[in-house]
C-alpha cells in the first residue's frame, strides 16, 4: 500500500524545470504533426490526382491511387505525424496538444493555395478561423479525463450502458451514411465522407489510446498481452482506421482540400471530445461558466462550417462521356466578314451572318 501511494505522488514531485521541459517537449511535437498531417493532404491528394487521370478516381470507388507512389509518400507523412502527435500526449497535457491540431488546417490550406492552386475566397477564410477559435474553445474547456492504469479498466468504461450506447449509435449511423447516402450524395454533399470519418475517428481515438495505454505498461514491465481486451481494442482500431483512410480519400479526391481540413478538423474534435466525455464520465465535474464556454464554441464550429461549405467552389461533374457539354457563359470568339467579335451562347446568330469558329481558342 505504501509502495503504490509512493509511486502514486512521485508525479507530483517532478521538479518545474522538468515539468517546463516535458511541456515543450509535447509542443514541438505537436507542431511537427500538424505541419506532417497538413503536407500529407497535399501530397496525397496530388497523388489521387495522377492516379485519376490515368483510371478510376477514389472518389467513385477506384482504387489505383494504391499504385501512386507519391500517395504513398503522402501516407508516410500522415503516419509520421499521427505517430508525433501520440508521442506528444506522453509529455503534455491534452489541453496544450489537441488545439495545437489545428495548425495542420493552417498548413494545408496554404500549400493548397500555392500547390494545388486551390482558391480559399475571403469568407473561407472567416469559416476556418471560426472553426479554428470554436474548437479551441471546445478543447480549453473540455473536462479534464481521468488516466486509467490498466487495459482492464478501459475495458470496464468501454462497456459501461452510457458508452455502449454511444458506440452503437455511432455504428449506426456510419452505416446509414455509408450504405444510403454515400451512393446518393457522397459526390455532392462534403458532409456525408467526412461524416464517415469523424464518426468513426472518435471509436478508433478511444480504441488507440487503449493499445497505448497497454503498450506503454507493458513497456514499464507489466505484459498487458496476455489480456484478451488488448486485442479486441488493437483489432478495432485497425478497422476504424482502414474505414477512415478510404473515406478520407473519396474526400480528398472529390471535394476542395482547404474545405475538407478544417471541417474534418472541427468534426473530429467534437466527436472525440464527446466520446471521451462519455467512456470517462468526467462532464458530471463540469460548472456552468464551463458548460456555456463549450456550447458557445460548438456553435462557432458549426457557423464556421456552414459558412466554408457555402462558399466552397464547385467542383468539375464526373462524367464518363467523351464530350461534355459546353458551359452557356462561355464567350464564343468568332470571326466573320473580317471582323473579331464576341457572342454568348444564347446570343441570336443573324441569318446574314457567316461565322468560322476559329479552333485555336479552344486549345
Amino acid at each position: 500500500m505504501d509502495q503504490s501511494q509512493t509511486s502514486g505522488r512521485q508525479p507530483f514531485l517532478v521538479g518545474s524545470g522538468h515539468l517546463f521541459a516535458d511541456n515543450l517537449k509535447g509542443f514541438i511535437l505537436a507542431v511537427a504533426s500538424s505541419a506532417f498531417i497538413g503536407a500529407s493532404f497535399i501530397v496525397k491528394k496530388q497523388g489521387l490526382k495522377r492516379a485519376g487521370a490515368s483510371g478510376s478516381r477514389a472518389g467513385v470507388g477506384g482504387y489505383g491511387y494504391l499504385r501512386q507512389p507519391l500517395w504513398w509518400i503522402g501516407m508516410i507523412t500522415m503516419i509520421v505525424g499521427e505517430i508525433a502527435n501520440f508521442v506528444a500526449y506522453m509529455f503534455a497535457p491534452a489541453v496544450l496538444v489537441t488545439p495545437l491540431g489545428a495548425l495542420s488546417i493552417i498548413v494545408s490550406a496554404i500549400l493548397a493555395h500555392f500547390i494545388l492552386k486551390e482558391r480559399l475566397q475571403r469568407m473561407g477564410v472567416l469559416g476556418c478561423v471560426l472553426c479554428i477559435v470554436g474548437s479551441t474553445v471546445i478543447v480549453l474547456h473540455a473536462p479534464a479525463e481521468r488516466t486509467p492504469t490498466s487495459v482492464e479498466q478501459i475495458w470496464e468504461l468501454a462497456t459501461q450502458p452510457a458508452f455502449l450506447l454511444y458506440t452503437a449509435s455511432a455504428v449506426a449511423v456510419s452505416l446509414v451514411l455509408m450504405l444510403h447516402f454515400s451512393p446518393r450524395f457522397g459526390q455532392t454533399n462534403i458532409m456525408v465522407y467526412l461524416g464517415i470519418c469523424s464518426v468513426i475517428g472518435s471509436l478508433t481515438v478511444m480504441s488507440i489510446k487503449a493499445v497505448g495505454i497497454a503498450i506503454k505498461l507493458t513497456i514499464e514491465g507489466i505484459n498487458q498481452a496476455g489480456y484478451f481486451q488488448t486485442w479486441v481494442f488493437a483489432t478495432v482500431a485497425i478497422s476504424c482506421i482502414i474505414i477512415q483512410l478510404n473515406y478520407l480519400n473519396k474526400a480528398l479526391d472529390t471535394f476542395n482540400t482547404a474545405v475538407v481540413s478544417p471541417v474534418y478538423y472541427a468534426m473530429f474534435t467534437i466527436l472525440t471530445i464527446l466520446a471521451s466525455a462519455i467512456m470517462f464520465k468526467d462532464w458530471s465535474g463540469q460548472s456552468a461558466s464551463n458548460i456555456a464556454s463549450e456550447i458557445c464554441g460548438l456553435i462557432t464550429v458549426i457557423s464556421g462550417t456552414a459558412v466554408l461549405h457555402s462558399t466552397r467552389e464547385p467542383d468539375p461533374p464526373l462524367s464518363s462521356d467523351l464530350y461534355t457539354p459546353l458551359s452557356p457563359k462561355i464567350f464564343w470568339h468568332i470571326q466573320g466578314n473580317g471582323e473579331l467579335g464576341k457572342l454568348r451562347d444564347d446570343d441570336l446568330l443573324s441569318g446574314e451572318f457567316v461565322a468560322v469558329v476559329r479552333q485555336d481558342y479552344f486549345a
